[in-house]
């Protein structure tokens, strides 16, 4: 008897739309090189839960958009807010799909999904951290490794609160973790390096 072959599974390698990673192709909207790069402090999760894991691209071209970083303390009243299982996060990334002792995939390809909001008081978070659901189900999703640095936009806006960061366990699953940039030193240190465009950049309370 014949065997039935293997589902085909999408090639890897170059992001059709993105051109990640070797090029950035113009039919994507938009899509923008970079030249300029700073590191707010990382090294290697240092100084935790405080990792300072944010960099900053200056972008080779403007992009303008109606909002994009959130004000100081903008998710502080989360933090006793009991309906928090409504607050949700757009995830997103170019990291691992699926990982587990036995097989690890990975499209190479940017995928987006929604996340909620876990904690944001427990020792792993310590006031710099978002503590998020990375449990696939009911059409939500997770982050993973190669993520980290992921914009993390609030609700169903494009309004950034924090990057990705890390996770709590090899296979990806419970919680992931997003460093916030809506902390006043991290706002004062991005205002800082964004030069003659700073007049530019809208930040907004939520």
């Amino acid at each position: 008897m014949p065997r039935t072959p293997a589902p085909k599974r999408p090639a890897l390698g170059i992001d059709p739309t993105t051109g990640y990673p070797e090029t950035c192709e113009r039919q994507a909207d938009p899509c923008v090189t970079s030249s300029e790069l700073y590191n707010y402090g990382f090294n290697a999760f240092s100084g935790f839960p405080n990792t300072r894991d944010v960099g900053v691209a200056i972008l080779d071209e403007p992009v303008n958009l109606d909002e994009y970083a959130a004000s100081a303390g903008s998710l502080d009243r989360l933090a006793t807010r009991r309906s928090q299982q409504d607050v949700t996060f757009t995830v997103s990334g170019y990291g691992l799909s699926k990982t587990n002792p036995v097989s690890t995939e990975s499209y190479r390809s940017r995928l987006m999904a929604k996340t909620r909001l876990v904690n944001l008081r427990s020792s792993l978070n310590g006031g710099y951290n978002l503590q998020l659901s990375s449990a696939p189900a009911q059409g939500r999703g997770g982050t993973c490794f190669g993520d980290s640095g992921g914009p993390i936009p609030y609700n169903n806006t494009d309004v950034i609160v924090a990057v990705n960061s890390f996770v709590s366990n090899q296979n990806c699953r419970g919680v992931g973790f997003a460093y916030r940039t809506h902390r006043q030193a991290v706002i004062n240190w991005i205002l800082a390096r964004a030069g003659d465009e700073v007049d530019q950049i809208r930040i907004v309370a939520i």
